[in-house]
């Protein structure tokens, strides 16, 4: 009879599934939730998160509910305790929804990819909420109250999806010590860390690519080095080293005297292309540093790349360093055998790679709703960042699973976001295929793949894995 009782007591119960292949995804995540209740909110959380793009995914509205009214119905009330009562552990979730990224043959990362390190500011208000306070939110331009956090992402020219994220705390959250308090970080030190756990964790990439804030600070730059990562990181057009009078001390610098006379006479610059998926091709020009602390036969380079050498436009000029060996050159670096050399081209498409933080905040952190939690504790604000990543990874996971059309697949203009699949009516019968789902769900799953798909119709492309992913995105 005990033995009868114990199986009893271990039994789960069944929940209301989720539509069509969005349950035969979340069910793998199961085992992480001990209670019926916990699986059910899971499954009702990302429903909600999968909505189309139109709706908030604040609690009440994951709930269908009346935004004030309704937030004592007992559907938005068991979602507020899945969130913020209920003892399920994020980092648990994360590392499963990594590991089916890292075994799934259309997300697998490999060495061609990058790591994206960058910080996202919301607008919150309120003097309650964790990690609120007065600080620059550099998504907005400006300083207001908010919530910064920093993040990571994987990325080769066919795929890209969030690794890791951390919460910025300013130091007035610290009573005692303020910025001395020994558990406050920096932005600059959280993303240290995040580079180290993606080492740790064995996500294979080329290089980290980041912005000038993280280009510019030399802690960030030789924590790097000493995990052994290569960096290609954006400089300010202002940066300058110490130098001798007469010689040259700034970037801006180097590209006056690089000589361009034109594309027939371009002195030091060389045509490097970008190619896009969309099939078109930009000849932009390149040059390479030698002066200061930066040259090919140095541990660090630095390189100029813009679409236009005479105007050197804001918008289409990149300043870069990397710790990348130059090929065919004795670097300090190279002869550490540490880093695979990378030539001019192949750190402007490593850096290249950096648009997809900015396609993430479009999808990630707008339409699946990153900013839009109404909840103060740092556990509930982190799961529901963790569940905004679970429901994109999602997205990829089914994606790569949609029946093939046997014409191929689908063309459509690359700035056409349609509100169904891709491929076929039959896509739309499977996905509206749970009882909570409906054409509603089919519509909101569809939503989300297409937005996908639309934006990687211009995407850059490269490398050998986007070649074989053409077939999947078309």
């Amino acid at each position: 009879m005990a033995a009868q009782g114990g199986a009893a007591m271990t039994r789960r119960l069944p929940v209301s599934p989720s539509p069509g292949p969005l349950e035969e995804y979340v069910a793998r995540f199961d085992g992480l939730f001990r209670a019926r209740a916990q699986r059910d909110g899971f499954r009702r959380y990302l429903e909600g998160l999968l909505l189309p793009a139109e709706r908030n995914k604040t609690l009440t509205a994951l709930a269908n509910t009346e935004p004030l009214a309704g937030a004592q119905r007992k559907e938005a009330q068991s979602l507020q305790w899945f969130l913020s009562e209920s003892g399920w552990d994020p980092r648990e979730v994360e590392e499963r929804r990594l590991e089916l990224l890292l075994e799934d043959p259309t997300t697998a990362p490999d060495e061609d990819g990058v790591l994206v390190i960058d910080e996202h500011g919301d607008r919150k208000w309120g003097k309650h909420t964790a990690h609120v306070g007065r600080q620059w939110l550099a998504n907005i331009g400006k300083t207001e109250n908010g919530v910064v956090s920093v993040s990571s992402l994987w990325a080769d020219e066919g795929v890209y999806w969030p690794v890791d994220f951390e919460p910025y705390t300013p130091a007035h959250h610290f009573r005692r010590g303020g910025k001395n308090d020994p558990a406050f970080r920096t932005k600059l030190k959280i993303a240290s860390g995040l580079v180290e756990k993606a080492v740790g964790r064995g996500i294979p990439f080329r290089a980290v690519v980041a912005d000038s804030f993280y280009g510019e600070d030399r802690g960030f730059k030789r924590s790097l080095g000493e995990l052994g990562v290569a960096y290609v990181l954006s400089l300010k057009k202002s940066h300058s080293w110490w130098h001798a009078r007469g010689m040259i001390g700034a970037l801006w610098e180097a590209t006056l005297a690089a000589g361009w006379q034109g594309t027939e006479e371009p002195g030091g610059w060389e045509k490097v292309a970008r190619r896009f998926r969309d099939g078109d091709r930009e000849d932009w020009w390149a040059l390479e540093v030698e002066a200061g602390p930066y040259g090919t036969e140095r541990a660090k380079r630095a390189i100029v790349v813009t679409a236009d050498p005479a105007r050197l436009p804001d918008l289409a000029t990149w300043y870069l360093t990397t710790n990348l060996p130059a090929p065919g050159e004795p670097s300090e670096r190279e002869a550490e055998g540490t880093l695979a050399p990378a030539s001019v081209a192949e750190v402007v498409r490593l850096y290249g790679l950096r648009m997809w933080v900015e396609q993430s905040y479009k999808q990630v952190k707008h339409v699946l709703g990153w900013s839009d939690y109404q909840v103060r504790s740092d556990r509930a604000i982190r799961r529901h960042w963790q569940l905004a990543c679970l429901a994109f990874s999602f997205c990829w996971w089914a994606y790569g699973r949609l029946p093939a059309s046997p014409d191929g697949p689908t063309e459509r203009p690359e700035d056409d976001l349609p509100s169904e699949p891709a491929r076929g009516g039959e896509d739309a019968d499977v996905l509206a295929g749970g009882p909570q789902g409906g054409e509603g769900m089919a519509r909101a799953v569809g939503d989300a793949l297409a937005l996908l798909e639309g934006v990687l119709r211009s995407s850059p492309t490269g490398g050998a894995k986007s070649a074989a992913r053409t077939g999947v995105f078309g």
